[in-house]
């Protein structure tokens, strides 16, 4: 009798031992933000972006913005490339690199030679508030230091912010280049997204 009473409690403890292993494989694994490479990278964009001057032109704050933005997802996208493993999410780095670098060019080109004449208080105000969210949601984001991981879910929001910025920029601007910008970013970004949350929900597979 006592020779069963053990085997049964050894097989309990197993069991028991087992179950918290189990557990502990489908605990969510967050790394602090400070340690992370890619949460890094999107701190230090968004210091650029807030301490940004205004021009208060719609179009001028919109394409100075973008700038900043799009080089804060090509830093994001090398980070990748360099120390990233899933083909899929290099695959993506490596397009929004290639996108965002052409976007640069033409944003550089119209910043040299537009003169900043239409003022909206307005759209720097929604323009703030909007940098301003995107720097709080980044700081909600579960990070786990798996590069392709936090690639994925930072990128997601970097892409939502540009397709705000961009829903802004549609609103309040009035120059016909940037508006069209606009609308090309919002609809590349979107399917990008959609790429980004399915990869994620295949658990990265």
């Amino acid at each position: 009798m006592k020779n069963t009473i053990k085997i049964i409690a050894v097989v309990g403890l197993i069991l028991f031992t087992q179950a918290c292993s189990k557990d502990d494989d489908n605990k969510i694994k967050v790394q602090d933000h400070d340690q992370n490479q890619m949460m890094s990278i999107m701190h230090s964009m968004m210091t650029k972006m807030m301490a940004m001057p205004m021009s208060k032109d719609p179009d001028d704050d919109f394409a100075m913005m973008m700038k900043m933005h799009h080089q804060g997802a090509i830093d994001m996208s090398s980070a990748e490339l360099k120390n990233g493993d899933d083909p899929k999410m290099k695959e993506i780095a490596q397009k929004i690199i290639d996108a965002q670098k052409a976007e640069i060019v033409q944003l550089e080109t119209f910043l040299a030679v537009h003169n900043p004449h239409m003022m909206s208080m307005e759209f720097t105000d929604q323009m703030m508030k909007e940098m301003e969210k995107s720097g709080r949601q980044a700081d909600l984001q579960v990070i786990n230091g798996d590069i392709d991981h936090d690639f994925a879910m930072l990128m997601i929001g970097h892409h939502h912010a540009a397709i705000e910025n961009s829903r802004l920029e549609l609103i309040y601007g009035h120059d016909a280049s940037m508006k069209t910008m606009a609308q090309k970013i919002i609809d590349a970004q979107q399917a990008e997204i959609k790429e980004l949350q399915e990869w994620l929900l295949s658990d990265g597979k």
